[in-house]
């Protein structure tokens, strides 16, 4: 049974139709890219799947239930979403990491949070660092961070390497692949990048709001 089944879904704005019945399976465990043109419906879908839209058409269980069955906020902590520019809040690097534990009324942890800083290059002292006086790379690298200090079963990740040097892109991307391959989260990644498109291990194709490869 696929981890995600998305059966005839669409999705229309007023007379616009931007998805038309998008057939698409996702197994756990599984990475798999999207890419299309602009205006191809790609982050539309993903924000669905995410529950941060509502489809207009068609059926998509997750774990063999209805998304509709699960409680939205219960459902956002199993499957995170993140934005191609990373929004961090509050003062602190500490604020943002510690966010996940305080919707889940948990504890803290901070021992996690400092070697999870230090995994990414960032040292225990930047705990405290102010947010804005992070560098754009560093911000998105705390932005994924606070996704999985507190591991979801999907993570989709829209374009977030957009914007970023090559340095910052490789770092992002060994981060993703370390959550993918050691940790066993599923990932769902958005990109108009040749290179990361031609690394795909799966790559879903759209075009004019319908898949045209790599649903199965």
């Amino acid at each position: 049974m696929s981890l995600l089944e998305l059966k005839g879904v669409g999705y229309r704005a007023g007379d616009t139709t931007i998805l038309e019945d998008i057939d698409l399976a996702i197994n756990a465990g599984e990475w798999v890219t999207i890419a299309g043109p602009s205006g191809s419906g790609k982050s539309t879908l993903v924000r669905i799947i995410a529950s941060l839209l509502s489809r207009t058409s068609g059926a998509l269980n997750f774990a063999g239930k209805s998304i509709d069955t699960y409680d939205p906020v219960a459902y956002r902590r199993r499957v995170s979403y993140s934005f191609q520019q990373p929004t961090l809040f509050g003062e602190t690097v500490r604020d943002n990491l510690s966010f996940p534990y305080q919707i889940r009324q948990r504890p803290f942890d901070e021992q996690r949070a400092v070697a999870a800083l230090d995994y990414v290059g960032l040292a225990a002292s930047d705990l405290d660092k102010a947010v804005i006086d992070l560098s754009g790379g560093q911000r998105q690298r705390v932005a994924l961070l606070r996704n999985v200090m507190i591991y979801p079963e999907v993570l989709i990740l829209d374009e977030v390497t957009a914007g970023l040097d090559a340095e910052n892109k490789a770092f992002v991307w060994s981060m993703i692949r370390h959550f993918n391959g050691d940790d066993g989260i599923t990932i769902i990644a958005i990109t108009h990048d040749q290179s990361e498109i031609d690394a795909a291990t799966r790559l879903v194709t759209l075009a004019d709001g319908r898949v045209t490869g790599g649903a199965r």
